[in-house]
This record gives structure tokens, C-alpha cells and sequence, in this order.
């Protein structure tokens, strides 16, 4: 007599990590999936030369449409310190403000990209190991944060078009797109509490939900529901250190 055999279904197919570019749109429309991916197979090369690129037209842009010693001029009115310096002294600031400032522009714009995701990935890393036990690597880490940050390219590119949108001397380059409380505070508010209400930012908490997505992904049995938590320590420390350096030299 005889037997029939039940076929064993075969077991589902890895799934095949996003590619490169497809993390970057899926950072935007499919952050779950983008983060598992990431998880899988860690990358940050292409956020990172995607914000360098980025950086280097509003360095362009900054240095066009923007006077840096006017600039300086109205910092220095607005410094405690003003009433104390004499004439001779604003005008050897303003002399070497005009000068550095473009160079320091494209510093920030082609250098900070890669320093921030060393930077905050270290932070994250250090952050995650020891209070989550994630037991991840660096390379996931820096990943996961140069993915994190690709909305601000979003935010970069809305900060170029208002500043050629608005008429010269007009941009408050310390906060050029109105998407965080500071906005929409009068001028006069005390330092340590704009920087604070600067801090509560759209595009700040986006990127710490991003964040503690992909460690979460990273490691999900330890991390599912304490990531955002430890993500919100780690950024409450930064805004912390901030606002009393905002204090300390108002």
C-alpha cells in the first residue's frame, strides 16, 4: 500500500536588501523596510556624498546672496559686549568676519556631512550598547544616522530657495525656515530659551524617530519600545549642553 508524503513548503526567501539609492526614497516613503536594510547590510556612503553635494550649493548660495559683514555688524550690536568695544575694535571684527566667513561656509557645507555621522553615530553607538544592550557596530550606526539625516536635505534645499526668494539683509540665517518653535517667538526672547525652542524642530524629531527606528531593526528583541527613549536621552543631552552654552555667553 501506499504512502503519501505531505510536501514541506519551503521556507520564504531572505529578503533582498534595498540598494542604495532606494534606501534614500525609502528613508521618505518606506522608513520601516529602509531601516531592516539597512540593518542587513550597512551603508552611508551616498547620504553622506549626497548632503556633501548639498552643502556645497548652499555654501554657493550663502556666499552670494548674503553680505557677511553686515552680518557681523548687526551680531556685534547684539552682543552684551557691543557698548564695551571701541569703534576700532567692530571695525577689525567686521574686517575679519567678511573675510572668513565664506571659507567657513564651504567648510561647514563639504565637511560637516561626514563629521556628523561619525559624530552622532559614535554617540548613538556608545548610547545604545551600553543603556540597550544592542551590541551593534559602528558601521551599523553610522548607517543608520547618515540615513537618518537625509530629510535635512529636504530642509537644506528649502533654505536655499527662501534665500533667494527674500530680499537681501532680511534672512535670519540663525533660523531661515520657520520649522521649529523659535519662529515664532519675538526677537527678544532670552537666549537659552530660543535655542531651546529652536531645538523642538520638525525635522529634529523626524530624524530621532528615523534613528531609533533602525536600532531598533538592528537589534529588535532588546530595543523594541526603549529605542525612542534612549534616542531622546541622547538628543535631551545635545540641546541640554546648548542652551547653557546660549546662557553662559548671553
Amino acid at each position: 500500500m501506499g504512502t503519501t508524503t505531505v510536501g514541506v513548503p519551503d521556507p520564504a526567501p531572505a529578503q533582498q536588501p534595498i540598494n542604495h539609492f532606494g534606501r534614500i526614497i525609502g528613508v521618505f516613503f518606506s522608513p520601516k523596510a529602509t531601516s531592516e536594510s539597512i540593518a542587513q547590510q550597512p551603508s552611508w556612503i551616498l547620504p553622506v556624498v549626497l548632503a556633501t553635494i548639498v552643502g556645497a550649493v548652499v555654501a554657493f548660495a550663502l556666499n552670494q546672496k548674503v553680505d557677511w559683514r553686515d552680518v557681523a555688524s548687526k551680531r556685534i550690536e547684539a552682543s552684551p559686549r557691543a557698548a564695551q568695544m571701541t569703534p576700532e575694535q567692530k571695525e577689525q571684527q567686521l574686517t575679519m568676519s567678511a573675510k572668513i566667513s565664506p571659507a567657513v561656509a564651504w567648510g561647514i557645507g563639504l565637511c560637516w556631512p561626514i563629521l556628523q555621522a561619525v559624530i552622532v553615530g559614535a554617540a548613538m553607538l556608545f548610547a545604545f550598547n551600553l543603556i540597550g544592550g544592542a551590541g551593534t557596530r559602528f558601521s551599523n550606526a553610522m548607517g543608520i544616522v547618515a540615513h537618518a539625516y537625509v530629510p535635512w536635505l529636504l530642509y537644506s534645499l528649502l533654505f536655499v530657495l527662501v534665500l533667494y526668494l527674500k530680499e537681501p539683509g532680511t534672512l535670519d540665517l540663525e533660523n531661515p525656515v520657520a520649522t521649529n518653535v523659535g519662529a515664532f517667538l519675538p526677537e527678544k526672547t532670552p537666549a537659552a530659551l530660543m535655542s531651546l525652542s529652536k531645538s523642538i524642530d520638525i525635522f529634529s524629531i523626524w530624524t530621532l524617530f528615523l534613528i531609533s527606528m533602525g536600532f531598533t531593526a538592528v537589534n529588535p528583541k532588546k530595543l523594541k519600545g526603549s529605542a525612542f527613549g534612549i534616542t531622546l536621552g541622547v538628543w535631551a543631552v545635545y540641546v541640554l549642553v546648548k542652551v547653557g552654552l546660549a546662557w553662559i555667553f548671553s
